[in-house]
C-alpha cells in the first residue's frame, strides 16, 4: 500500500467515526491521524487537507453524490460507501491527483471496507462524477 494509500485509508476512517459520532472531539481526530500515520509529518499534513476539504465541502459534496446517485439517498448507504464517495469526489474536483486514480483508489477502500458490492457501485458513481468534471 502506498504511503498516501494509507493516509487515505485513514481519512475515510475518521469521516466514518465522524458520520457515526458528529461531536468527536478533534483532538482526538488529531491523536488518531498521528498515530496511525506514524508520525508523518507530511502525511498528516495530506491527510489533513482531505479532511478540512471533505468537511467545508460536505453540503455540495452530498448534493453532488446524490445527482448521480440512481434511485440512492445518501443517507440510505452504508456509511462507509458514502464516505469514500465524498472523500473521493472531493478529490476528483479539488485536488491534483488524477482522476482514475482517485477512483481506483476509492474501489480499493470500498472493497476493503464496504460490502461485497461496494466497489461496483462506488466505481459508478465515481466514473459519473469525472466525467461531468471533465466537461
Amino acid at each position: 500500500m502506498s504511503r498516501r494509500s494509507r493516509a487515505r485509508e485513514v481519512v475515510l476512517q475518521v469521516l466514518y467515526q465522524e458520520d457515526l459520532n458528529p461531536d468527536a472531539l478533534q483532538s482526538v481526530t488529531d491523536d488518531f491521524l498521528t498515530s496511525r500515520l506514524r508520525g508523518d509529518a507530511e502525511l498528516i499534513a495530506f491527510a489533513r487537507s482531505l479532511l478540512a476539504g471533505v468537511r467545508s465541502q460536505a453540503a455540495s459534496l452530498d448534493t453532488l453524490l446524490e445527482e448521480h446517485t440512481e434511485n440512492w439517498q445518501l443517507s440510505r448507504m452504508a456509511a462507509t460507501d458514502r464516505n469514500v464517495l465524498r472523500l473521493a469526489a472531493f478529490e476528483i474536483l479539488h485536488a491534483d491527483t488524477p482522476g482514475p486514480v482517485v477512483i481506483d483508489e476509492a474501489v480499493e477502500l470500498a472493497r476493503r471496507f464496504g460490502t461485497r458490492q461496494s466497489s461496483r457501485f462506488v466505481n459508478g458513481v465515481l466514473d459519473r462524477v469525472l466525467r461531468e468534471s471533465l466537461k
